[in-house]
């Protein structure tokens, strides 16, 4: 899903779209899928973008 989100939008957008820190400040998949693992708030954050970018996806 991480994969994805930035593949689609870029780290920058995705950091701006969705503010935390694992996507602002020196990021990397690993750090991010720690952070939302451990953070239920900042995974549903990110599932809800994911759908709505495969939702965008499908539109283009």
């Amino acid at each position: 899903m991480v994969t994805h989100l930035v593949e689609f939008y870029g780290w920058e957008e995705l950091g701006q779209r969705i503010t935390i820190r694992c996507f602002t400040h020196d990021p990397s998949i690993n750090s991010s899928l720690k952070f939302l693992r451990k953070t239920p708030w900042a995974r549903e954050r990110v599932e809800g973008l994911y759908l709505k970018a495969l939702r965008d996806a499908k539109k283009k």
